[in-house]
C-alpha cells in the first residue's frame, strides 16, 4: 500500500486495550477537568496525574492530545436530545427543541465552542454523527433540499453556539465575581444610575436574570426560525 493510499489515523480505528485503565474512564476524567479548569488545564500529564497513572499509560489509548479532545466531543455530544420530525408540521418544534439541548450542553461545557471546528475533519464519532443525522433529518422532514438541509443545519448550530460562547463568558465572569447572578446583576444596575439606561433594559429590571437569558436566547432562536421558515415557503412556493 503506497503512502497515499494508507488511512488516516484516527483514534475512532484504534483497537481497545484490556487494561486497567479504561479509554471510558480517560474521557470521563477528561470531562471533569475541563469543566473545572477549561482547555488551557488539560494535559496528558495533568490527565494522568488525576487519574494516578503516567501519562504513558494514556497513550495506551489515544496518540495525542487531540485524539483525545475527539473523544470529549463526542462524549459531550451524546447528552444531547434531538427529537425526531417524522412530518413537516413537527420540524420548528423539533429544532428549537434541538437548539436549547445544544445550548444547555454547551453552558454545561463552556470549553467545546473553541474545540468544534478541529474536530471531525477526518473523522467523526458515533455520537456526533448520530446527533448530526437526527437534526438533520429535522430540516430535511421540513422540506428543505438535502444540500439546503445541511446548509439550514448549520445555521441554527452557528446561532446557538454564537450565542452559548457568550453567555459562558458571562457566566465566567459571574463566577470569578463570588456572586450570584442577581448580586451580580445588581451591581451592575447601581454603577448605572447616573446614565441613560436603554428602555429594554429598564423593562427588564425586577426579572430573574436566568429567565431574561432563556427569553433572550428564545427570541434570537424563533427569528433565525421564522427566516429559515420564510426561505422554505420561497422555495417550495
Amino acid at each position: 500500500m503506497s503512502a497515499d493510499e494508507q488511512p488516516i489515523a484516527s483514534v475512532w480505528t484504534r483497537p481497545r486495550r484490556r487494561e486497567q485503565l479504561s479509554r471510558e474512564q480517560i474521557v470521563s476524567e477528561a470531562v471533569a477537568l475541563l469543566d473545572a479548569e477549561g482547555l488551557e488545564a488539560l494535559s496528558m500529564r495533568r490527565l494522568g496525574t488525576r487519574l494516578g497513572a503516567g501519562a504513558t499509560s494514556l497513550y495506551r489509548h489515544v496518540a495525542n492530545k487531540d485524539e483525545l479532545i475527539e473523544l470529549v466531543v463526542d462524549e459531550v455530544y451524546g447528552e444531547l436530545e434531538v427529537p425526531a420530525a417524522d412530518e413537516a408540521a413537527g420540524w420548528r418544534p423539533a429544532a428549537v427543541r434541538s437548539g436549547a439541548s445544544l445550548r444547555s450542553m454547551a453552558l454545561r461545557h463552556p470549553w467545546v465552542a473553541s474545540v468544534l471546528g478541529q474536530v471531525g475533519l477526518a473523522h467523526l464519532g458515533p455520537n456526533v454523527m448520530r446527533m448530526s443525522e437526527r437534526m438533520l433529518a429535522v430540516f430535511r422532514s421540513a422540506g428543505f433540499a438535502p444540500d439546503e438541509a445541511d446548509q439550514a443545519m448549520n445555521t441554527l448550530i452557528a446561532y446557538v453556539i454564537g450565542m452559548a460562547t457568550s453567555e459562558a463568558a458571562y457566566l465566567s465572569l459571574i463566577a470569578r465575581s463570588g456572586r450570584s447572578e442577581q448580586e451580580f446583576v445588581e451591581s451592575l444596575r447601581a454603577t448605572q444610575e447616573h446614565l441613560r439606561v436603554p428602555e429594554g433594559q429598564l423593562a427588564q429590571r425586577g426579572k430573574d436574570p436566568r429567565q431574561v437569558r432563556e427569553d433572550n436566547f428564545d427570541y434570537g432562536l424563533q427569528r433565525v426560525l421564522d427566516g429559515l421558515e420564510a426561505r422554505l415557503h420561497s422555495a417550495n412556493g
